[in-house]
Parts: structure tokens; sequence; C-alpha cells
């Protein structure tokens, strides 16, 4: 595996904060720094690579719910910090940096797009005949990449295309500014989905946490 960008782990963690409408990260040392303020995400560090400075954070964090985040594998984590951190849900870093795969997928009929626009981001939902919310998807673009975020698709309405379809409509979106470089962080669940649709593993994405009492 090549090895990882600083300059595109920047762009992805500014997106990702964009799209949330948290504070923007700054630098720390070799990684970064966002004040998330949530009850169980007070903090996240973010580095690209396992070294010193993610090492000594994690020798002299004691406080809960304060999460450091790294572009390694977990097993490469877990040896290497105090017994007090746990091992979080996998994440993958993926790409894809040409047309996605299957564009001509169709909406299913009972469904209608709605679009928002905010702090460079856009948010498009699918909504079911009914009125409930089925899928979601933002996309924002920093530079010359696009940041897809925050893609979930509500249980009883899977497994009817509506993801697929989702990302092709984001990344018309991206397409219509000129950018072919995309980027995302999955969870198990959906890295299948985005490699049907053309996107690679770009780096495993290990978070590990303190837990309150």
């Amino acid at each position: 595996m090549m090895g990882i960008s600083h300059d595109v782990i920047e762009k992805w963690l500014l997106g990702w904060s964009l799209s949330r409408k948290l504070p923007l990260p700054v630098k720390y040392k070799s990684g970064f720094k966002i004040e998330v303020g949530e009850e169980k995400q007070k903090i996240r560090y973010v580095f690209s690579e396992l070294n010193n400075d993610f090492l000594n954070l994690s020798k002299i964090i004691h406080e809960p719910w304060i999460h450091l985040k790294v572009c390694v594998s977990p097993d490469e984590v877990k040896k290497a910090v105090p017994e007090r951190w746990k091992i979080q849900p996998p994440g993958y870093m993926m790409s894809c940096f040409r047309p996605m795969k299957n564009p001509g997928s169709v909406l299913c009929e009972d469904y209608r797009l709605e679009y928002e626009r905010y702090n460079s981001t856009v948010l498009l939902k699918i909504i079911a005949e009914n009125g409930e919310l089925a899928c979601t998807g933002r996309v924002v673009l920093v530079d010359d990449l696009t940041v897809y975020d925050r893609i979930v698709t509500e249980e009883k309405h899977r497994r009817k295309g509506l993801a697929t379809f989702l990302m092709h409509e984001l990344e018309r979106n991206a397409l219509s500014n000129g950018i072919h470089n995309n980027f995302l962080v999955a969870t198990k669940e959906g890295k299948a989905l985005y490699e049907s649709i053309g996107w690679e593993l770009y780096s495993p994405y290990t978070s590990i946490v303190i837990p309150g009492i």
C-alpha cells in the first residue's frame, strides 16, 4: 500500500468538520485536533501514521471520551498503546479517483430527492412516499477533493439501491465542479457497497478511546 498522504487526511478532516458543523481542525504536532464537543467524543486527534506524537498522547491522556485515530491496522495500535485504551469498530479510508461504476442506477418509484446546502456542503435526502427519511448523504468540496460523509440508509429502506443511487447523485455534484477525486471513511458494513461501485481501500483507519465509567 502506498504511503498515506498527510495532505489528503487534512482535506478530508476539513470536509468532515464542515459537513458536521464542527470547529475546523487545527494542527497538533504531526497530526490534527478537532474540538468535537460531544458527550462521547470530546476531542479527536487524527494522525496519518503511528508515530511518537500519537504514542505520547496515548501515554499522557487518562480522560475518557478523547478519541485517537490513525491510518494503520487495529493490531498495530493495540500492541503499542496502554491497556486503558479500547479499540473501536474498524474504519476504512476509501478513495475513488475515477468515475464510479454503474452510473445508470435509477431511483425507485415512490421516492423523491431533496437538496440542502450549507458550509460548502451539499446534503442529499431521499424521501419515501409517506414522508419518511429513507437515505441521506453529504458531499463537501475541499480544493481538489470531494469528501463524502454520513451516507446512511434507514433499515426498512435497505436493499432497494437507494445508497447506490445517492452516491451517483452526490458524485454528479462533484463532477459538475470538475472534481474527480473522491474520499470517505467507511464502516465495515458500508465498505462492500462502495467497493461495488469502484471505490478502493486507501488505508485502514483505527480509533481508540478510554470509555467512561
